[in-house]
């Protein structure tokens, strides 16, 4: 069983969730979140933990900062678009067990709070995706994607892939064995 409680969007995410893994979720109703859910978020969080876990498309990020701004230190769990595609979509309602235990195993956990932490520089700066063809490039989108993918951040347009590697702590290290990784993948 899973501690913390899973933030989903609806129904079929939180049978899904409970196909894959003894967990208790709270469902969003879509990303129109509401005050009360905001509410029961902030009341899990400071009694289990949360990990958000929404679709990989647009409403699913607008619920997942929703959040995230509302409650800081949510942790974060990501599912690729191929894993969540299915024949009506995308979403976490038709990624396979195995997927979702994986994403679950890869939770990411935000940078802490506090003087001491808030203060240090990132490891990474907007120049190194600049660099490494992540953003203005003929196939950003593409990299951006499996970059994502192998850091285990999810998809990001380039703006907000850097807030997740600074959010997400990502050494230099792991952003090279990534990079290494797309160019031995031929991206």
């Amino acid at each position: 069983m899973i501690r913390e409680m899973i933030v989903v969007e609806g129904k079929e995410d939180t049978a899904a969730i409970r196909r894959a893994v003894g967990a208790d979720t709270i469902e969003t109703g879509g990303s129109a979140v509401g005050e009360d859910v905001l509410r029961r978020v902030e009341l899990a969080f400071e009694r289990r933990g949360v990990i958000v876990f929404t679709d990989p498309d647009s409403p699913g990020e607008r619920i997942r900062k929703i959040v995230a701004e509302r409650v800081p230190g949510v942790k974060h769990a990501f599912l690729t678009r191929d894993e969540a595609r299915g024949k009506d979509g995308i979403g976490v309602e038709h990624a396979s067990d195995e997927a979702i235990r994986r994403a679950l195993d890869r939770v990411r956990e935000p940078e802490a709070q506090g003087a001491s932490v808030s203060t240090r520089e990132p490891e990474l700066e907007w120049s190194d995706l600049l660099d490494a063809g992540l953003i203005v490039h003929a196939s950003s989108a593409r990299r951006r994607e499996r970059i994502g993918e192998l850091l285990g951040i999810g998809y990001a347009n380039g703006k907000t892939l850097y807030k997740r590697i600074v959010m997400f702590r990502i050494t230099r290290e792991e952003f090279v064995a990534a990079l290494e990784q797309l160019e031995r993948e031929g991206l």
